[in-house]
């Protein structure tokens, strides 16, 4: 378990086009926690969703960076 507070990097790849990128995010631990997958937690988390939109019709993949 993570601790409360703390936030978790993750990477978005997005496509536009046909031509692909991608943007860094920072998502509450606790968020990640409730959620069994990360994509359900990006799309559904009232928190996440509060500080940041993602066109879900355009992402790809996500994942957690590691430092």
């Amino acid at each position: 378990m993570s601790k409360r507070g703390s936030t978790v990097r993750v990477r978005l790849v997005l496509v536009d086009e046909g031509v692909f990128h991608h943007e860094e995010i920072e998502i509450s631990s606790a968020s990640l926690d409730d959620h069994d997958r990360l994509i359900d937690c990006i799309r559904e988390d009232p928190a996440v969703l509060k500080r940041v939109h993602v066109d879900v019709a355009r992402l790809c993949a996500a994942y957690r960076i590691d430092d």
